[in-house]
């Protein structure tokens, strides 16, 4: 037991039963979920946002880029200034954040209400992101670390499965404001789960902010936060405005935007579990497959999404390939930085989310400028970037016995 362990009475995680290690795990998953959740609400709700506060589906699209802004700027900074609060405390006092900011969403009168209430959403989920990545490994044996960090990351994809499709259902049948108090009440309960089910988890050691930005001269590490740069910006560029564009190419209404949003979810879980073992043994290839399979698929839904039933194969093969980038991405970044995991993993979510902030940004200048669906042409054009620079980059090494 360390010094640190016996001034606070925190257990390791082998002196703990495997339950309650488990358990610590789950309400973790249920963080990222509803965190990512909140995030990307406004994907399947920008129509009804836009004509409800009177702005454009580009202007709407921008609730999504402030929060992701807003992550990516505080998380690195909510780890550095955090030092060594306890992590379970950091954790509540980030869901109660999340928590007013979806509150103050739903009730947004105009979009300046509306900016404000993002922002304190950004906070919380760069906050809660960073923090949870790095503690599975405290909460299970070593032996159990990779399958509980990929169930950690399983919260994200799995938030594209029910978060955002429910939220659009939701939307449809009772108003868009509805979908941002479910989220509220979601964050309650992952606040009363991580007071009940995580252990007093004391920071490892205080990460001043110069630390974490000294990363970025680890070159396997810089090699991971470009690729990470360019898929999720190009993700994200074509992502958030997928409702105008299924509108637009396939003539689908409300009800079965949420099932195409459903089919891509499911896949993404998938795609979270597929890649999280692939990536184990090679995160270089895995992450060649990724890119170039959602390069492929973002480009060819334009031409080939007219047909209700191949854009419902497209939207899955979509998800399939997306659904693995933040397990595949964050294995890189923590198997190129071992000994600084909640330094690279704060750094990993503020790139992570400006690239999301970024995205939704080109996007909506792509369709209000261009046209909706140009927002596919530059979403697939930066996934091939993620594609070259994947190849020709400095890899981290698989993981030993992987």
């Amino acid at each position: 037991m360390t010094q640190v362990e016996e001034s606070t009475g925190a257990l390791p995680a082998r002196q703990r039963s495997p339950l309650s290690g488990w358990l610590g795990v789950v309400a973790l998953a249920l963080g990222t979920f509803t965190v990512v959740t909140s995030e990307m609400l406004p994907v399947g709700l920008l129509t009804p946002m836009g004509e409800s506060l009177r702005i454009s589906e580009g202007v709407a699209g921008l609730t999504l880029t402030i929060t992701g802004l807003v992550a990516a700027v505080s998380s690195p900074v909510l780890v550095s200034m955090l030092g060594r609060t306890d992590r379970r405390m950091a954790l509540c006092v980030l869901v109660a954040v999340l928590v007013v900011g979806n509150l103050g969403a739903a009730w947004a009168p105009n979009f300046g209400i509306m900016v404000v209430a993002r922002v304190l959403v950004g906070i919380g989920m760069g906050g809660v992101w960073a923090i949870a990545a790095g503690l599975a490994v405290r909460l299970v044996p070593a032996k159990s670390v990779g399958p509980a960090t990929s169930l950690v990351f399983s919260g994200i994809a799995v938030a594209s499965v029910l978060g955002v499709p429910a939220g659009t259902y939701l939307g449809a049948a009772a108003g868009w404001r509805s979908a941002f108090l479910a989220a509220a009440g979601l964050g309650l309960v992952v606040l009363l789960a991580a007071a009940v089910l995580l252990p007093r988890l004391p920071a490892e050691r205080a990460i001043p902010l110069g630390g974490v930005m000294g990363l970025f001269g680890n070159a396997q590490v810089r090699t991971g936060l470009i690729v990470v740069g360019f898929v999720v910006t190009g993700h994200f560029a074509a992502y958030t405005y997928i409702r105008p564009v299924l509108e637009d190419v396939s003539g689908v209404g409300a009800g079965m935007i949420g099932t195409l949003l459903l089919v891509y979810g499911v896949a993404g879980v998938a795609g979270n579990f597929l890649a999280g073992a692939g990536a184990a043994r090679s995160p270089r290839r895995t992450l060649l497959v990724i890119s170039a399979v959602m390069a492929a698929t973002v480009i060819a839904l334009p031409w080939l999404g007219g047909s209700v039933a191949l854009a419902a194969v497209l939207m899955a093969v979509w998800g399939l390939s997306y659904g693995g980038v933040s397990v595949s991405t964050q294995t890189w970044i923590l198997l190129a930085s071992p000994d600084a995991r909640e330094a690279a993993s704060s750094l990993f979510v503020g790139v992570f989310n400006g690239a999301i902030a970024l995205g939704a940004l080109i996007g909506g200048l792509a369709a209000d400028g261009v046209g909706i669906t140009a927002v596919m042409w530059v979403g697939g054009a930066l996934a091939v970037g993620a594609l070259v620079t994947t190849t020709v980059g400095r890899s981290p090494a698989p993981a030993v016995g992987a």
